[in-house]
Parts: C-alpha cells; structure tokens; sequence
C-alpha cells in the first residue's frame, strides 16, 4: 500500500529517515497518523516520531532538534512539500518512549496517554530502526497495559465524563447554553476514552476518525450509528442538550461499565 498521498510526501519522509541515520543517539524513525495509515490527502502534514532511548535523549534532544530545524529550514525538499497542500508539512515528534498516564484536570478533557502509545506503537509504521529499542516498547506496552492501571485509568475517565455530564442541567437553568455544550463535548471525547480503554484497545484520536475506529476497530457499529444524533440539536437555548447527556450517561453504563 502506498502510504503517501503525493509524491513529495514520499520524498520528504525518505530525506527524513536519511537524515537521522546519521545520527547515532536516534534509535527509530516511524511514520505516524494519517500517512501511517494510508489516510491522508495531499493537504495532510507529514507526521513523524523519532525515538531515542530516556537516557541518551535527556542530553542529546536539544542538540538534535537544532541541527533538525536547520536542516528542516534549509533542504528545498520540504519547500516542495509545503507546495503541493494547504497544510502539507513535517509534524515531527521527539520521544523518549517514557509513557507516564496522568490524571487530567475537571475542565481539560481527556488526557492523551492511550493516544500517544496507539499512535506511537500500534498505528505507526517504522521506517528505520537500529538496535532494538522500538521493539522493547512494543513488548512492554502492547496488546495493552496491566490490569490495575486499566482498572484505575477507567475509572478515572469515567469519573471525570460524568462530572461534566452533571454540570449540564445545573448550567442549562443558568442560560450557560455554550458551556454546557462545552461540557457534553469533552465529555463526549472521555465516552471515548473510556470506550476503548474497556476494549482493551488503543485509541487514533478523540475528535476525527470516530467511524473508523468504532466501526472498523472496535466492531461496533450500531453504536456509531447512535453517537452522530446526539449532536443533532434542534433548539439549542433548551433543555435538549440535557436529554443528550442522559442518553450519553447511559451509553458509558452500557458500553464502558466500571466492571468491564
């Protein structure tokens, strides 16, 4: 499968993984994101992870990242890139492979623990790799992580998703319409979170590629055929927006119970 969308995207990665071969603290180039996975368009950046191992990168990142921008800045391949799309460009990442789950704020959405590891481990695709380093953290974190921190983190989500959906009705009888659709859409994206961390499964994103992942990845597609209508809101100065929070409190119950 030809993974890029346009020929300079190809070009631009291969001058990418030809550049950190060179640099011997780098331990694998991956293709992530849409590309990874055959999705993008021509106006799609080119998303890529360079990982080097926590005690080389602690010292070794600022440097590289310099002579990175510099290369980035100068290499006319990239001015080709930038060409061919709106927004056709390199989103490079650095990474020391250290996944630390964190516990996000009552008012930030859900945090991006799942998604960095599925992004990083299950959707990419290596384009280089020396030594074995890519592999260890493949081996320690798939098919997914150890029970009692599944168990904590979804209860966490959960926790966090309903607190949001309780605030709606409270806001609703303040006039605060656009808080509480602020409110139900993060905890829309912690529905999700929660979906997959009772499956098991890695997420891609919590706010694009929803019917792929719950119908191609999870296998649910009667429950994608639910989750468009809850944000078909007829009279949004209404109480409308509360009857969706029930029918989405109901939905974590069915699908991401505290017992799964």
């Amino acid at each position: 499968m030809n993974r890029y969308p346009t020929l300079e995207h190809q070009r631009a990665a291969e001058a990418i993984v030809e550049f950190f071969t060179t640099i011997p603290e780098i331990e694998a180039v991956c293709l992530i994101c849409s590309c990874a996975r055959g999705k993008a368009s021509r106006d799609s950046c080119l998303d890529i992870l360079v990982l080097g191992r926590p005690e080389i990168m602690s010292t070794a990142q600022a440097d590289i990242q310099k002579i990175w921008d510099e290369f980035y800045t100068t290499d006319p391949i990239f001015q080709k890139l930038a060409a061919v799309g709106k927004y056709a460009h390199v989103d490079l990442e650095f990474s020391d492979g250290h996944f630390e789950p964190t516990e996000h704020s009552w008012v930030g959405g859900p945090d991006e623990f799942e998604l960095v590891i599925g992004n990083y481990l299950v959707y990419s695709v290596p384009l280089h790799q020396k030594g074995n380093y890519f592999g260890e953290l493949k081996a320690k974190w798939l098919p997914y992580y150890d029970e009692s921190l599944r168990h904590d983190r979804l209860s966490m989500v959960r926790k966090y998703c309903l607190n949001n959906l309780n605030h709606i009705p409270l806001y609703i009888d303040r006039g605060l319409h656009f808080q509480c659709f602020n409110r139900f859409y993060d905890a829309f994206r912690e529905f999700l979170q929660a979906l997959f961390i009772a499956r098991h499964t890695y997420p891609i994103a919590y706010d694009k590629w929803i019917q792929e992942q719950i119908v191609e990845i999870l296998g649910l597609p009667e429950l994608y055929e639910r989750l468009p209508r809850l944000f078909e809101i007829h009279n949004f100065e209404s109480h409308e927006i509360s009857d969706k929070a029930n029918t989405l409190k109901s939905l974590l119950d069915e699908y991401a119970p505290i017992s799964s």
